[in-house]
């Protein structure tokens, strides 16, 4: 590597602490306002930087790389998704890419959690009654929402995140069960008291609420389609706090106006920030701006991370979050 300082550009704002160390270590290049770079921007940016930091709102795709100069040598996104980023390509070109592993995984199971509990006590419409001073005073057939307790938790995708909402619905009294690429080793399940399906068909038919924790990946693109979410219960409820485009948005939408699932708590959507309007009209909705990450002390630690592996790329050794094709 050379002895001159790595010329470094962040797409977003980070929090100031992180902001603070990588300009201590490198030649640092901060946008002067906290919004998405343009296209024109980003291409700027990978024709001179030595390392680019973006974030799930940068597409990172083969004709942005074809652009990049032949100094970019790494990427080290701001986040442990990385399905805006065509790595193939990257590696071709010789720039690798890291993220930021297992900094998320408590945040996003508990606003998991946070989100089954909100349909099933329908704390929304409890908030909104209140705040609209609508409340006529307390009876027996007021408010009804559903115990948790003794519910069944379908999990679709048990990694870090996965296993995380597993032990939070089991300390809630539901009973777990899971559909996954591959099937844990017996002791997980154990800890877990997890049962795997094989046929997520047969586990969406048969569950109380479905949580979603997967990647999106080609192979997982509307995995919950028209015809996988008319299998669910009248009466269940589905989370996602992973992807939207692992959920069929559009026949979402349609099943739960026509009241064939009875609610929906949606952190991700098929569109970035543009929800599905019909959505926002539905009581039996949750909806939230992307945010089961969003803790300070998250935050923190994700930015921690990418200077671990800029700072580790830097002295000439492997980034210890390398992602590589093969692993997405």
């Amino acid at each position: 590597m050379p002895s001159q300082r790595l010329s470094v550009v962040v797409t977003r704002r980070l929090p100031e602490r992180v902001e603070a160390r990588l300009s201590e270590l490198f030649d640092v290049t901060l946008g002067p306002e906290d919004r998405p770079m343009t296209r024109e921007e980003l291409v700027e940016a990978v024709r001179h930087a030595d390392v680019l930091v973006p974030n799930l709102r940068d597409v990172i795709d083969q004709s942005l790389l074809s652009q990049a100069g032949e100094q970019l040598r790494l990427i080290a996104n701001y986040g442990a998704g990385v399905d805006h980023i065509d790595v193939a390509t990257a590696r071709q070109r010789g720039i690798l890419v890291c993220n930021t592993p297992d900094v998320v995984t408590e945040d996003t199971a508990d606003m998991t959690i946070a989100l089954i509990l909100a349909l099933l006590r329908r704390v929304p419409e409890g908030l909104a009654m209140m705040q609209a001073d609508e409340w006529t005073g307390w009876s027996p057939n007021s408010m009804l929402g559903s115990r948790i307790t003794g519910k069944r938790i379908g999990i679709l995708g048990m990694g870090r995140i996965g296993q995380a909402v597993a032990r939070r619905a089991r300390a809630f009294g539901m009973q777990v069960h899971y559909h996954n690429r591959r099937r844990l080793r017996e002791e997980t399940e154990s800890e877990l008291s997890a049962r795997y399906w094989e046929s997520l068909d047969q586990m969406v038919a048969r569950m109380d609420v479905i949580s979603v924790n997967c990647p999106h990946t080609p192979s997982t693109f509307h995995l919950l389609n028209a015809r996988r979410l008319k299998l669910l219960k009248p009466e269940a409820v589905i989370v996602n706090t992973s992807r939207g485009d692992v959920i069929d948005e559009n026949a979402l939408t349609r099943m739960l106006r026509a009241g064939e699932i009875a609610g929906a708590g949606l952190d991700v959507f098929r569109y970035g920030r543009d929800a599905n309007p019909r959505l926002r009209e539905l009581k039996n909705v949750v909806l939230l701006p992307h945010m089961a990450s969003a803790t300070i002390e998250g935050r923190i630690e994700m930015g921690e991370k990418v200077l671990i592996n800029i700072k580790t790329f830097a002295d000439g050794h492997r980034p210890p979050d390398l992602v590589l094709p093969a692993m997405i």
